[in-house]
């Protein structure tokens, strides 16, 4: 998926997602930092219907939302900003490993680097940059990032 976007186009942009995602549940978000990484994440979640309030997670490590699925089923999404941990043995003591790998949970994760060792083989690599008028450009596969090295300008 390669598509740039304002911000008024986000809901629109997280729709499309959603349409190109559909069974995928594990979303490496990358990005530099006040990209939007946190912002696009928010969309996403209401995109599919989470109610409650959506906040960066930089400080909790990991947030977790409800919403109702097509089939009426409760579901989770977890949001993991892992920006201030050091080490993946601080990451699996955080728990990002249960969340990682719920099997009825779609988990973002910002930062992801710390965590590489343990993301799953079909996660979804997410890339977010900023273009010269100030739109996002966002670029998203199923590829290893050493395979999946986007342009992002």
């Amino acid at each position: 998926m390669r598509i740039t976007f304002s911000h008024a186009e986000l809901p629109e942009t997280a729709r499309q997602f959603w349409e190109t995602f559909t069974d995928e549940q594990v979303f490496a978000m990358n990005g530099e930092m006040g990209v939007g990484k946190t912002t696009f994440v928010k969309a996403l979640c209401t995109a599919k219907g989470v109610e409650d309030p959506t906040a960066s997670p930089t400080f909790s490590i990991i947030n977790e939302y409800r919403y109702t699925d097509a089939r009426k089923r409760e579901r989770i999404i977890y949001h993991l900003d892992l920006y201030r941990l050091k080490s993946l043995e601080e990451a699996i003591e955080a728990g990002v490993e249960d969340c990682l790998y719920h099997p009825d949970a779609i988990c973002f994760v910002e930062w992801p680097d710390v965590v590489a060792p343990l993301l799953p083989q079909d996660t979804v690599y997410v890339y977010l940059s900023v273009t010269a008028d100030q739109r996002r450009k966002l670029v998203a596969g199923l590829a290893d990032p050493g395979e999946f090295t986007p342009s992002l300008q």
